[in-house]
């Protein structure tokens, strides 16, 4: 039975390698498992309630069974209205508002953790800590700044850790990623057979990085965590494809191969949980991501007449961001446990004239409650749910001089979370 068990939760864990992706601050998700939820990630990096403790302090393995696996799904759904406001467009006016450009994604998650002995633990996670997915209907009067922008990322995180006293405990982890980009955008606004052909960047690459953290017993009834993951670098390779009736007019108009580079940005978190009594839990999380990282995106040709050119740079001129969550835990029965949870989240875009259409993000709070149930004595099933307040977000992206337009308007935007978890003991 036993074997079985594994076999199926085996095969979950490799759908984390498959991923569908939606934005949440930034392209960063939180949403690395489904238990989290409910107390907006409050106390993600001290409260190791079951494997997914590898992705957020790998450290937390030690405060779990001799083997533990964890599958978990959320499901996503942001939303991006644009109402314009005096934008200029050129040829592109008048075409419409894009639609939504939201639409719902899914985010799996699968972790296994293995104690050696009783102060050693290995495991390992598959996740997404990085996606984005803004589509809008083609055409509309952005389209020659972003029609699609499509961010995925994989991540494979080998972990180890070791509970060097009865207070303290380390972990350390390798992460192995893929990012791949998508980004889709009419050539110009300046005429009909400009503004009916397409470029298409269609980019990847694969690279390391890093994670470490340290869990801290104070007291039976107080723990503190602390982690920290690495930046990484990715130097995105692959074609840029141009359709259209200018397809091939001019050698800007080619298709040919191209790069980006991408340095992701590096996260820290202190986390603690503090019971209360034996119903009550308070959980509390700051966490900071190293958004200044990427101050701009530099599309250029490696092939054609104009290898080595720039030939588009996103300028995000991005900034660090800070997130602070407060979180509750009520044992309602032996059995249940309730979950609620509230967070304030920053976004990295500066300023309207900095928010791009492909990236329309805002600052957001989080409202989320979610349900735990023991199965069984080694099986936990978590439920959870989140609304992402967004508050009026304004762009005002002047590209008219590259030819791309003046964009400017409102972004009525929300997200809606909802996830589910499985955890183990076998």
């Amino acid at each position: 039975m036993k074997m079985k068990t594994i076999a199926r939760l085996m095969s979950c864990l490799a759908m984390g390698l498959a991923a569908g992706h939606a934005g949440a601050a930034g392209f960063q998700l939180l949403e690395q498992n489904a238990s989290g939820i409910g107390n907006a990630y409050a106390g993600s990096a001290a409260v190791a309630e079951n494997a997914s403790t590898i992705f957020f302090n790998p450290a937390g393995m030690t405060q779990l069974q001799a083997r533990e696996a964890s599958v978990g799904l959320a499901m996503v759904r942001p939303t991006f209205k644009f109402s314009d406001r005096g934008s200029s467009t050129g040829v592109l006016g008048g075409t419409g508002t894009g639609s939504d450009a939201g639409s719902w994604a899914a985010i799996p998650n699968g972790y296994l953790s293995w104690g050696l002995t009783k102060d050693i633990y290995v495991g390992v996670g598959f996740g997404a800590p990085f996606g984005l997915v803004t589509e809008y209907d083609n055409p509309w009067l952005g389209g020659a700044q972003a029609i699609k922008f499509d961010i995925k990322t994989y991540n494979i995180n080998p972990s180890v850790a070791w509970r060097v006293n009865d207070k303290v405990s380390l972990g350390a982890g390798l992460n192995y990623q893929r990012m791949e980009a998508e980004y889709t955008r009419l050539a110009t606004v300046t005429s009909a057979a400009l503004s009916a052909t397409r470029a298409t960047l269609d980019a990847g690459d694969n690279n390391w990085g890093w994670n470490v953290g340290a869990l801290f017993t104070l007291s039976p009834t107080t723990k503190v965590g602390v982690s920290y993951r690495s930046k990484i670098k990715h130097e995105l390779t692959g074609s840029l494809a141009v359709s259209g009736p200018a397809a091939g007019a001019s050698p800007a108009l080619s298709t040919g191969s191209a790069r980006a580079d991408v340095e992701l940005p590096d996260t820290f978190i202190l986390s603690v949980a503090q019971s209360l009594n034996d119903k009550w839990e308070m959980l509390g999380d700051i966490s900071w991501t190293g958004w200044s990282s990427i101050p701009r995106v530099d599309i250029v040709r490696t092939s054609g007449a104009l290898s080595g050119a720039t030939v588009q740079t996103l300028d995000t001129h991005f900034r660090d961001t800070w997130r602070y969550a407060l979180g509750a835990n009520y044992r309602y029965t032996d059995a249940i446990k309730l979950k609620f949870g509230v967070a304030n989240d920053q976004t990295p875009v500066p300023d309207a004239q900095h928010r791009l259409v492909s990236l329309p993000d805002s600052n957001r709070t989080w409202f989320t409650t979610g349900a735990q149930v023991k199965l069984d004595k080694a099986s936990v099933v978590d439920v959870g749910v989140a609304y992402l307040h967004v508050p009026e977000s304004h762009i005002d992206n002047n590209q008219a001089a590259l030819g791309r337009g003046y964009v400017k308007g409102v972004y009525d935007a929300r997200v809606w979370i909802l996830g589910a978890q499985y955890s183990v003991a076998f």
